[in-house]
């Protein structure tokens, strides 16, 4: 006669990590195509004026940015508290606005630098004469397709 003898300490199969792989890089390009990337820290007020005829920009990505504004709370000790221009995360002066741009513009391909426009993202304290001096500034720099950011409302001396 033949003795069985049953096995013991077997316990469960392996995990298989074939598809571990594949689930990695899911994750990876799901989190690239969802994250946002920081654009701008403001260090001025931006309170957009309201307009009633408005129009959203096509390509955000030939699309530069001038913030003009109070300085926040944070930085009326280093700067005062007059309106000041922002370009990307550092405070600047009227002067500096023209190589911004240009540096702007060297940074985006040949084909496309005609389509490039400045987006002033004005508060709507500020005086029209801090504008005035940017519009002078972009002129210097042939930059002539310019943009007013605002935000969707009645206008200021209509009803409400």
């Amino acid at each position: 006669m033949a003795k069985f003898k049953k096995k013991t300490g077997g316990g469960a199969p392996g995990i298989s990590t074939a598809s571990l792989p594949d689930i990695v890089f899911m994750l990876l390009f799901f989190f690239m195509v969802t994250t946002v990337m920081r654009e701008v820290t403001l260090k001025v007020e931006n309170k957009k004026p309201k307009a009633t005829e408005i129009k959203k920009l096509e390509r955000k990505s030939l699309v530069t940015y001038i913030y003009v504004g109070k300085p926040k709370a944070q930085y009326i000790a280093q700067v005062g508290s007059e309106p000041r221009i922002q370009l990307n995360d550092a405070f600047a002066r009227v002067k500096d606005v023209q190589n911004h741009v240009i540096t702007a513009r060297e940074e985006i391909n040949e084909a496309e630098r005609p389509l490039m426009t400045v987006s002033i993202k004005a508060d709507s304290e500020v005086k029209m004469g801090l504008i005035s001096d940017i519009k002078q500034e972009l002129r210097k720099a042939n930059t002539l397709k310019l943009n007013y950011s605002t935000r969707k409302g009645e206008v200021y001396g209509d009803k409400g």
